[in-house]
């Protein structure tokens, strides 16, 4: 029996900042290395599933399915409103069982409970992760209930036309969201995503590129007198956000006499927003325990509390929660995030996967793939454990995808017939339209079946070809099929299940991560392109380059600087 031995860790009742210092967390870190090696490879049950992938690989899915009946009963269970069928992959009750198995080697179920009791599980900066309480409504710490309360005030000020004290004549029409990553997917996603229960009065933008061809695209069709702009960065310092609200605080001086009345802003540095000039009233607050990509939960999701009211802002927090409790508390074997996990790593560590597809066949989704990039690629797109060393296998997938139905016209012909293995989930509501869920449910089987070069050489035949035009077409039509997929299936698209929705794969996402020992919330990548940016705009700014770049990096800025002079 493995024990565990535990350091106590206060937190600060106000805000979820640890006491914990850095000799702690190494100290932490050692501890459970010495306890156990975490490495993916060295679990015990890995070597259990190499043998059982070694059987099960050059066996195929439709003989399963023609052979048990039962196979979608076995493989597929619901939530409330969300249908997970996973009988479409390459697995037999046997791997489900040995996958699982593995998940308790690498001890998942106490990171779980890690991750909702706030240890700091970002263990390179002494964090925790807890996006988790933002969506606990009965146990809302209290300045997370006051945040909101606040939200709730705001929303319906300008639901009901009362921002401005003198008069309805300008009332707010147009809500601008300037922020980016998370700040700005999150927003964009899900406002569009609910776009069925907009206000009818408010129309909402987006704006995250420094590239002024988005900027002025918004700019040009919004009234600045019936504007509001959010300017939502955690740190009030993301250059591209600041950058973006400087350039539109300077148009809109030349449209309005009272500016600050068209800004508020959502961030954890208050006093650098107050000093841009926005104020402390207008100001809503993010918390240093919530990562950007988790960060819609938040004050960040103020945007789509306008758009939706704070009703279905609720709704959709609720959603998010119910798929917490299930997480936490559901076994293994019936646990969708975790199940999502465990055929992830399957594909990726076993039949060496390297992407994921993401195929929502619904319009509102469309940005739900987007989404699902930042969530996924920034948490486990690591390759260093959480003791500090080299990972010996693969970690995060790339993530891709689009609406469905385009995708079928784009890459779906890779997936049939490309040598890559390509895992899918296929995204679907109970509302649509015959066609589209045809459509779908067409491609999962193709994926699925394939065909082989005898049904493609009887067809030729039977369209009347000889038997060597039919034996040369039949080699270029046979699709190899056995490929996996997943079918998620929603109901109706309703804020409940889209929160459902998010954090089913926010929660598959640290499980994958916990298994292959890595820290699913820190970005140190992204922190090392923000700090030579400011190396290079220096440069870039002078008027005499004397460059200790690389050669190819001098040479652009070299080129960049001619182009512009000729401007």
């Amino acid at each position: 029996m493995t024990t565990y031995y535990s350091i106590e860790i206060v937190a600060a009742t106000s805000e979820y900042y640890f006491t914990l210092d850095l000799k702690s967390v190494i100290l932490v870190a050692l501890i459970n290395y010495f306890l156990t090696d975490m490495s993916l490879t060295q679990l015990n049950t890995y070597t259990s599933l190499l043998q059982h992938y070694a059987e099960i690989k050059p066996l195929r899915m439709q003989s399963w399915f023609e052979n048990d009946p039962m196979r979608y009963d076995t493989f597929s269970f619901q939530l409330g409103e969300l249908l997970l069928d996973y009988s479409k992959n390459r697995i037999t009750e046997e791997t489900i069982k040995l996958l699982c198995q593995l998940a308790k080697d690498a001890h998942l179920e106490k990171k779980i409970n890690d991750l909702f009791v706030g240890h700091p599980v970002n263990t390179t900066e002494k964090r925790a992760a807890l996006h988790t309480k933002l969506r606990d409504r009965k146990n809302f710490p209290l300045e997370v209930k006051t945040c909101f309360e606040r939200i709730k005030l705001f929303t319906e000020k300008l639901h009901h036309q009362q921002w401005f004290d003198n008069s309805n004549e300008n009332e707010i029409t147009d809500i601008i969201n300037v922020g980016i990553g998370g700040s700005h997917l999150g927003p964009m996603m899900t406002t569009e995503a609910l776009s069925h229960l907009s206000h009818p009065k408010f129309r909402c933008h987006f704006i995250s590129n420094i590239d002024e061809t988005h900027l002025n695209a918004v700019l040009k069709i919004i009234n600045p007198k019936k504007s509001l702009f959010i300017i939502s960065s955690k740190s009030f310092s993301t250059i591209e956000t600041i950058t973006n609200a400087k350039k539109i605080k300077t148009w809109l001086k030349d449209f309005v006499p009272n500016l600050e009345k068209h800004f508020v802003a959502v961030t954890a540095v208050p006093e650098k927003a107050i000093a841009f000039g926005i104020p402390e009233d207008q100001i809503f607050k993010m918390w240093d325990w919530v990562g950007g990509r988790y960060s819609i939960w938040s004050s960040v999701g103020l945007s789509l509390a306008l758009m939706i009211g704070m009703d279905n802002f609720f709704a959709f927090l609720d959603g998010a929660h119910a798929m917490d409790v299930h997480f936490r508390e559901s076994p293994f074997e019936k646990n969708m995030p975790v199940i999502l996990a465990l055929l992830g790593i399957w594909y990726i560590n076993f039949f060496n996967a390297s992407n994921h597809l993401i195929l929502p066949y619904a319009e509102a989704l469309n940005t739900f793939p987007l989404y699902l990039q930042q969530l996924d690629m920034e948490s486990n797109g690591k390759s260093i454990s959480m003791e500090g060393t080299n990972t010996n296998y693969a970690t995060g997938p790339l993530i891709f995808g689009v609406q469905g139905v385009n995708g079928q016209h784009s890459f779906y012909q890779l997936l049939h017939q490309g040598p890559h293995l390509v895992p899918a989930d296929f995204i679907l509501l109970g509302t649509q339209d015959e066609m589209l869920i045809a459509s779908a449910l067409s491609q999962t089987q193709a994926l699925m079946r394939g065909k082989s070069k005898q049904e493609a050489f009887q067809e030729m035949i039977n369209k009347n070809f000889t038997s060597d035009e039919a034996e040369f077409l039949s080699s270029h039509q046979t699709v190899p099929g056995n490929k996996p997929s997943n079918t998620l299936f929603l109901n109706r698209l309703t804020p409940y299940n889209l929160g459902a929705l998010i954090a089913l794969y926010e929660h598959k996402i640290y499980a994958q991560g916990a298994i292959w020992n890595i820290n699913s919330f820190d970005q140190w990548g992204v922190e090392l392109g923000k700090q030579i940016l400011n190396d290079i705009l220096k440069e870039i700014q002078q008027d005499e380059t004397n460059s200790n770049q690389d050669a190819s990096t001098y040479g652009l800025l070299m080129h960049y600087k001619k182009m512009r002079s000729l401007v």
